[in-house]
This record gives C-alpha cells, sequence and structure tokens, in this order.
C-alpha cells in the first residue's frame, strides 16, 4: 500500500451504534480524493463492541486502521494517538458521531493546497441541533477561552480540524500531559483558515461529553493555558483582606460609641470567611502542583495495546469477549 498522503484520525470510545453509519458516509468521500488515504481509528478502551466491529469492517475497507487503547484514556489522549500513529501529509481529526460532516474534509484539503495553510479548522456556523443549554455552554467557553488565550482562537472551533505534516510533527513533540488541542493548535501560530458548516444531529448513540466532562474541558483548558485561577485566589485575598478591614474598622466604631455586641457572633463571621477563602485559594493551588507531579512523573497517558497495521491479528485473538455484568462479579 502506497504511503498516505492523507490520514483521518477518529478517536472512539462506545461508538457500536454509529460504526456503520460512519464508515457508509466516510468511505465514499475519501475515495473520492483519489489519493492514497488511511482511517486511523482509535479504540478509547471500548466497553463494547467498538474495536470488533471495527475489525469487521477493515475486512472490506482496508484502508481503515485500528488503534486498540489498553483503557479509557480520555477524548483528548486518544486524540494524541491518533496523531502519533498517523503516516499522510495531511491529517484530519474528526469524531465519528457525524455531528461534523466528513464532506467538509474536501474543502478543508482544497483551502490548505490552494493557500499554502498548515491548519484549517472547521467552524460551526449553524448549531441549531444542539440544545439550548450546549449553545449557551459552548458560546460562554469560547468567550472565556479566547479572553484568556487570546484572539487567536476561532470561535465554534472543536476537535475537527485538518493540519499538515509539520504542525502534526510540531504537536507530537510538545510535553503536554493534558492537551487541549483546540487550545494548543491556534497557540502555535500556524497559517490557518477556516471552512463553515452547519452542525448536524448526533447518527446514532448517545453523547460522550457529559456536563461533567465539559467541566473538565473548560478547567483543563484554563489551567493549561493561563495562571487566571492562582490570580482569582489572589484577589479573593485581597476581598477577604478588605472584608476583614471592614469589620475592624466596625468593631473600633461600635467600641468608641459604647455599644455592646456579642463578640462571638463578629469573630465566627470573620474566622468563616477567612477560613473558607483559605481553603479555595490552597485548592487551586494544589491543583497547579497536582500537574507539576504528574509532569514530573513523565507517566504515559495512554498505552497503546495494538495498531492493526504493525500486527496481523485477528479479532478474537486480540479483543477479549466482553464480559456479562455476572460473569464481572
Amino acid at each position: 500500500m502506497p504511503s498516505p498522503v492523507l490520514s483521518v484520525v477518529v478517536p472512539m470510545y462506545n461508538e457500536e451504534a454509529v460504526i456503520p453509519i460512519f464508515v457508509d458516509r466516510l468511505r465514499p468521500v475519501l475515495d473520492g480524493l483519489a489519493l492514497p488515504y488511511e482511517v486511523v481509528a482509535v479504540d478509547d478502551g471500548s466497553a463494547d463492541k467498538t474495536a470488533t466491529l471495527l475489525f469487521e469492517q477493515a475486512r472490506e475497507w482496508p484502508e481503515l486502521r485500528l488503534v486498540k487503547l489498553r483503557r479509557n484514556s480520555g477524548h483528548q489522549a486518544a486524540l494524541t494517538a491518533g496523531l502519533q500513529r498517523a503516516r499522510g501529509d495531511w491529517v484530519v481529526s474528526i469524531d465519528a458521531d457525524l455531528q461534523d460532516p466528513p464532506e467538509t474534509i474536501v474543502e478543508m484539503l482544497r483551502l490548505a493546497r490552494e493557500q499554502g495553510l498548515d491548519v484549517v479548522y472547521g467552524v460551526r456556523s449553524d448549531r441549531s441541533t444542539d440544545t439550548a443549554f450546549k449553545r449557551l455552554t459552548a458560546g460562554a467557553y469560547y468567550r472565556l477561552m479566547r479572553r484568556i488565550v487570546g484572539g487567536e482562537m476561532p470561535s465554534q472551533a472543536g476537535d475537527f480540524r485538518l493540519l499538515s505534516r509539520e504542525a502534526v510533527d510540531v504537536l507530537t513533540r510538545l510535553p503536554e500531559r493534558t492537551p487541549v488541542y483546540r487550545l494548543l493548535v491556534p497557540s502555535l501560530g500556524f497559517a490557518s483558515g477556516t471552512v463553515a458548516y452547519a452542525r448536524e444531529r448526533r447518527a446514532a448513540g448517545e453523547t460522550k461529553y457529559p456536563v461533567r466532562k465539559m467541566v473538565a474541558l473548560a478547567w483543563d483548558s484554563a489551567a493549561n493555558f493561563s495562571a487566571a485561577p492562582l490570580r482569582l485566589a489572589t484577589w479573593l485575598g485581597v476581598t477577604a483582606f478588605v472584608a476583614c478591614l471592614g469589620l475592624m474598622v466596625f468593631g473600633v466604631v461600635v467600641w468608641a460609641n459604647g455599644t455592646v455586641i456579642p463578640g462571638w457572633t463578629s469573630l465566627f463571621l470573620a474566622v468563616l470567611l477567612l477560613a473558607s477563602v483559605q481553603l479555595i485559594c490552597l485548592g487551586l493551588l494544589g491543583e497547579y502542583v497536582s500537574r507539576i507531579y504528574r509532569t514530573v512523573q513523565n507517566r504515559p497517558t495512554f498505552h497503546i495495546g495494538f495498531d492493526s497495521a504493525e500486527t496481523v491479528v485477528t479479532a478474537e485473538e486480540r479483543i477479549p469477549a466482553q464480559r456479562t455484568p455476572a460473569a464481572a462479579r
């Protein structure tokens, strides 16, 4: 098989319901490009039949390649594994839920070649298929990140993007422990463009980004690219100090007027205020220290079980049958 010109990296976690639909939609688009390509499907430790179905699809689609992680490591870690394994001159990252239309890849590649771009972002111009809560929180996230990181971050651009080989090589050499690529890629300063598209409904299955993971992504974004949370701790300390000065002035005025007040109330409020602010500040500081600790440990964030491009195996040999809850006990 010739060396691929285009690699499509697809992180997957428990996507058995959408795989046949995704393959039927993606393959005609890539075949129509008339150039060598590969699809690097990264199974992020799925608990369902995702890996088995991908093996079955690969029998009919030789360009499909499976990289299986030993355990669930998270979307960004799976994306990192795919970028590291991708061999194409151009690399596209896309999710399997088909909310980002694969047909846009053609326009991305054309724009990158014609204008000599290293990065082409897929920008969601229409999110009417998302819930009102999703649109509201997404808008707040992008406004906050643009304020923290800078205006170079495209608004409404997620992890659907095209990268040149040079950009991929730079990304994979960075010592990021918890990369957030939607912020990391713009910060590198590569020549970039955008392609707008309407976001579609999820083709099948359930979302893998509940509110908990959305909050975690927002925290990783802020903590990785800014010291703003630590500055927040500083301002909380200043606010508490000013509040305590106000309590001191109040106490002096009351004492001068001869007014008797219960001493325990003011003492209780002051201790409560100071203690709460201190705990918040210690928590924020601890988050940054824990990141430094994990970086010093230098443990890999993911472990690759196998790569179908390097190991000739059958699904039965390398993918154990899913255990039922009763068998697991």
